[in-house]
């Protein structure tokens, strides 16, 4: 078989190209058949994706969390849904990898490489994703578990062989009486299983959000994952894992709608004047641009923290999982208003993709922890990134492998996820030293101007982060401060990544740090906002950079070439079939 010199993100975008091209991927159609998303599962399938599922100690090819968002963010910006539906098996198996046995590992690598299906089987129908209140039981018996009660809503449920199930096993429940058991329906009794019909959805119409309800079904001892009693720890551990990734989605979502909003704007034609030469669509398309690029920044910084800075996973994992919904729902909806009437059309104009894309991209900030969930983690460690903040404690080899593009991020130890960050969040807290070095590195007198008023403000975001008592019930302003820790955590992986790859960085994006001043601005804008501060008003430098950006990305759209700076990896490809 022939080979490219291709990344597997790059060879997966072409044979996703290859498909579109030919007979087609059938997601419109089958989206308003609420029909399973088949063709390009099928085609995810044949790339060997599952393969990216599992860790190269088992037998795969997952030994870099950034490659699989690349991978994801590939399909995502083709179909959402497939990626929710055929993802989940990496969801499902995640809580092997941190806990299981060698034989356990073995076994669930085996079923994935052979093109089993796994799903995480954790809400339940009166205490949705409360994992310390479920109910469903797991009662020992003298050869094992018998496992009793229902789990709803999952995500394939009914089309997986396997499920990772969270049950009780103490009798009070609790942070120490929930467990985790793999089971394996082929190897359950007759009758002891029940699935439930599929739910149908908003957004993600095709996919098998269904459940399955269990009655005295028989589990041998062999099934309980990790120890028992230890199910919660490793469901948050792994979360950090699987929120982190979930970003792809909402890159790719939001990749998907800017290029249909541009190509309309510069194609349609109002007053005898394309509508992409109006002010106030290219304000909007800037925007949007940038703070796609600042959803992607965080997102690649996040995915390669987890191996670079694995122990404050528990910040990182949060922050993310909160920002690229909410950043990517806010570009859509303003692109919506571009688009016009069409961004409602069913069939009309791009086979309906944008409406599709606004519907589906809705599920994201719930699942895997919704936005307030994750916001709640992150006010609970405010006390330490405050501290962290003030000393400007970082971990400088774990920044430096986590923004570096041109090489891996090295390996990933399971065991270094921990519940809390002990050293709060070195991306943030590495802000003030990181501006500090730009002069050095021949950063422009207006970049550093603004990187200078970002850190400003971003002290003032930890003076009234240091205000905040713990409780357990946050308060409002509470979670409004966790949502501009989360600006500002984008802002400085932005910066990160800009100072780190700048100098080897190619593309028109890269030029005069394009990209990175206009991110910056927004971000900054955005950040203002979120604290009821005075934001500056627009000025010429504004404007030109918002054209440069606006043109750069129309013509990005023409050729088919990335939109964002990260669009396409810079470091060194690999070796990858043309077919993989």
């Amino acid at each position: 078989m022939s080979t490219t010199r291709l990344r597997p993100s790059q060879a997966l975008d072409r044979w996703l190209d290859e498909a579109e091209a030919g007979p087609g991927l059938g997601t419109a159609a089958l989206d308003r058949a609420e029909e399973f998303p088949a063709r390009i599962v099928e085609r995810l399938d044949a790339f060997e994706l599952p393969a990216y599922y599992v860790p190269a100690q088992w037998g795969g090819e997952l030994d870099d969390h950034e490659e699989l968002f690349r991978l994801w963010r590939a399909a995502a910006r083709r179909d959402v849904s497939a990626v929710v539906a055929h993802g989940k098996t990496y969801l499902g198996a995640v809580s092997v990898w941190l806990t299981g046995s060698p034989e356990q590992c073995e076994q669930t690598a085996a079923a994935i490489l052979d093109g089993e299906r796994i799903s995480w089987a954790l809400s339940e129908p009166e205490h949705g994703a409360d994992l310390l209140a479920g109910s469903v039981t797991a009662r020992r018996t003298a050869a094992g578990y018998t496992l009793d009660g229902t789990k709803w809503p999952i995500n394939n449920a009914t089309r997986g062989s396997r499920l990772t199930v969270l049950a009780r096993t103490g009798e009070q429940g609790g942070s120490r009486g929930q467990s985790l058991f793999l089971v394996d329906k082929s190897e359950l009794g007759e009758g002891s299983y029940q699935l439930l019909p599929k739910a149908r959805t908003h957004g993600v119409r095709g996919v098998d959000i269904s459940g399955i309800a269990f009655e005295g079904a028989e589990l041998p001892e062999r099934a309980l994952l990790g120890a028992e009693g230890g199910g919660a720890e490793t469901v948050l551990r792994a979360l950090q894992l699987t929120r982190t990734m979930c970003s792809a989605l909402s890159a790719g979502a939001g990749e998907h709608a800017l290029r249909i909003v541009v190509g309309f704007a510069a194609e349609r034609i109002i007053q005898e004047q394309p509508l992409i030469t109006r002010p106030n669509v290219r304000a909007v398309l800037a925007r949007s641009a940038a703070l796609l690029a600042a959803v992607e920044a965080a997102a690649v910084h996040g995915s390669r923290s987890i191996h670079a800075l694995t122990g404050e996973m528990s910040v990182v994992s949060a922050v993310v999982k909160a920002l690229a919904p909410s950043l990517v729902d806010g570009v859509i909806t303003d692109l919506a208003e571009v688009l016009g009437s069409r961004a409602f059309l069913a069939e009309e104009y791009a086979e309906g993709a944008f409406q599709k894309i606004q519907r589906d991209h809705q599920v994201v900030a719930i699942f895997d922890g919704s936005t307030v969930v994750n916001r709640n983690s992150l006010i609970n460690q405010f006390p330490r990134l405050v501290r962290g903040f003030a000393a400007g404690t970082a971990d400088a080899e774990g920044l430096a492998r986590a923004a570096a593009l041109d090489a891996a991020p090295g390996p990933l130890d399971f065991d270094r996820l921990t519940l809390l960050s002990r050293t709060g969040c070195s991306t943030v807290q590495a802000l003030p030293a990181t501006v500090e070095a730009l002069a050095g590195l021949g950063a422009s007198d207006e970049l550093q101007r603004q990187a200078k008023a970002l850190v400003a403000t971003g002290d003032e975001l930890h003076r009234r982060m240091a205000d905040v008592r713990p409780s357990p019930r946050p308060s409002m302003a509470s979670f409004e401060l966790a949502a501009a820790y989360e600006t500002l955590y984008a802002a400085a992986a932005c910066l990160q990544l800009w100072t780190a790859n700048a100098a080897t960085a190619a593309g028109p994006l890269w030029e005069d740090a394009l990209w990175l001043r206009v991110t910056l601005r927004e971000l900054h804008l955005r950040l203002l906002k979120q604290l009821g501060e005075a934001r500056p008003p627009v000025t010429e430098e504004d404007t030109r950079l918002t054209d440069q950006l606006v043109d750069r990305i129309a013509q990005a759209v023409a050729d088919g070439t990335p939109l964002t700076p990260l669009g396409q990896p810079t470091g060194q490809p690999t070796e990858t079939p043309d077919a993989a």
